[in-house]
């Protein structure tokens, strides 16, 4: 059984579409074993991403995340990081496949209304950046 992290990013939450994302994980065998909305402060986004810190969209990656609240879970099952990055879609929704949650929800490419982890080692350090051990059921 994996886990991985996913963020329903500020766009999404600003949508109100909180509820439609959620449900196309649980309904694709993903089961939340954590959850929490938070405001993300600046030096915790810089934190989070500090993997993308010598990109040209860091600053704008920054500046979109610490916008508004997000919701924050971890999400478990079978192949769970393959899984929620199919469901999620292509980064850029203008070239995500048709019913996925970028497709339906994002903007653009800087407003794509999901994070996901993209690697069982990355989900680890992920959900250990917003999670202890006694939050995941």
């Amino acid at each position: 059984m994996e886990q991985t992290l996913s963020i329903i990013k500020p766009d999404a939450v600003q949508k109100n579409v909180i509820g439609k994302i959620i449900e196309r994980f649980e309904s694709n065998g993903l089961r939340i074993a954590a959850i929490k909305k938070i405001w993300l402060s600046k030096a915790d986004a810089k934190k989070f991403y500090i993997i993308h810190k010598e990109r040209p969209f860091y600053n704008d990656l920054i500046n979109f995340m610490v916008s508004g609240p997000v919701v924050v879970m971890v999400l478990e099952g079978e192949n769970a990081v393959t899984k929620n990055r199919d469901l999620m879609g292509a980064t850029n929704p203008k070239e995500a496949k048709p019913g996925t949650i970028r497709a339906d929800f994002a903007d653009s490419i800087d407003a794509n209304a999901v994070h996901g982890s993209d690697s069982l080692e990355n989900a680890k350090t992920e959900i250990a950046f917003f999670f202890g051990k006694r939050a995941i059921f």
